[in-house]
């Protein structure tokens, strides 16, 4: 079954990282990275630019309307995210307990649905 998993943190401590600690995180990701395409689960994932560059879109009564920026304040954003490929959601789990913002942030698992009518 797939799962994405969404990564959730806030994403301004990047900015309040330094070179060395910015490097240090993005090779935890690239190990992460590593571990699932070697375990065989990795089926995709990317992270996001910050939310100030989201747009959100909504449709009232047939208009079109858009607003700067993600649909709620929050303390943490989402940031990125892996898809994965798990037997069942406690392996789902496992997985994601692996992905470095668990330790800080969190991470929203989620099914995927299989829309492909078989």
């Amino acid at each position: 079954m797939k799962y994405l998993c969404l990564i959730y943190s806030d994403e301004t401590s990047w900015g309040r990282m330094s070179r060395e600690e910015a490097g240090a995180m993005m090779g935890k990701y690239m190990a992460c990275t590593e571990y699932l395409k070697a375990g065989g689960h990795y089926l995709g994932g990317n992270g996001l630019q910050p939310t100030s560059t989201a747009t959100t879109v909504r449709v009232r009564n047939g208009a079109i309307s858009t607003t700067d920026g993600p649909f709620v304040e929050t303390k943490e954003q989402l940031g990125g995210y892996y898809l994965v490929e798990a037997r069942d959601l406690n392996e789902a789990i496992q997985l994601a307990s692996h992905i470095p913002a668990a330790e800080e942030g969190g991470i929203e698992i989620r099914p995927v649905m299989d829309t492909s009518g078989g």
